[in-house]
């Protein structure tokens, strides 16, 4: 990146969750360890050593936000991100990846790949409604996380896809009444608003223009953080004040 970018904003119309985090938020008083699971592809688990992946930012900003206020808790962001996988794969990882380390929280990250491989789109939706089915009702709180608004997913091959599997991500959570993370409308917000180029937002030694740059990244996991740290705060409100 040869200059700074300008200063991004994080709307409260695409950051803002509707749902509460009722596991995570107990797990936070509970006193013992508290573990969140990333679950995804390359974006989630990283590339190369010059960006650092959110789910590592993500551990980091809420370390530094709970842990003076809850001193004996231990919170750990599990990476299980996995390059060039989706969905059906991703289904496949379930039960070492997130059950047999009773998560409070779930994160998943999927889209990306469905898009970029040229994958049959409605398919991939069917494979994230079974995952999704897979993760109800058990004692952790499950979020998704649509696909970076980048180069690679704007393509005129790709646009259209890009914006069909959007709409089924969110209808999928809308479907299973989960969150969702919607880091593409933030970085689309970004580009378009903020006037930030897509060469700053995409990692500039991937020459498939994909994957998101350092910057990017942090953004978004300030965003992320952010909106997470806003749904426990008005919990905390509630639980004090309240019916």
């Amino acid at each position: 990146m040869t200059h700074s970018p300008p200063a991004v904003d994080f709307p409260e119309s695409i950051v803002t969750l509707k749902r509460e985090l009722p596991n995570f938020f107990k797990a936070l008083r509970a006193n013992g360890p508290v573990r969140i699971v990333a679950m995804g592809s390359s974006s989630t688990a990283g590339r190369g050593d010059d960006v650092v992946p959110y789910p590592a930012r993500l551990e980091m900003y809420l370390r530094w936000e709970y842990q003076a206020r809850f001193p004996d808790m231990r919170l750990d962001v599990l990476n299980r991100g996995k390059g060039g996988q989706e969905a059906p794969e991703e289904r496949q990882r379930f039960q070492k990846d997130i059950f047999d380390v009773e998560p409070a929280l779930v994160i998943w990250q999927v889209g990306t790949n469905a898009v970029f491989h040229n994958y049959d789109i409605k398919t991939v939706a069917e494979e994230i409604d079974k995952g999704l089915s897979e993760l109800s009702g058990k004692k952790f709180d499950v979020m998704l996380m649509d696909s970076q608004y980048s180069t690679a997913m704007l393509k005129d091959d790709k646009a259209d896809a890009s914006e069909q599997m959007m709409s089924l991500i969110a209808a999928a959570a809308e479907k299973f009444e989960i969150n969702l993370f919607r880091r593409w409308a933030l970085m689309r917000h970004w580009h378009i608003h903020n006037n930030v180029q897509l060469a700053d937002m995409v990692d500039p030694s991937d020459g498939d223009q994909l994957h998101q740059s350092d910057w990017s990244m942090m953004q978004v996991s300030k965003a992320l953080f952010g909106s997470i740290k806003d749904v426990l705060t008005k919990m905390d409100w509630c639980l004090s004040h309240g019916p």
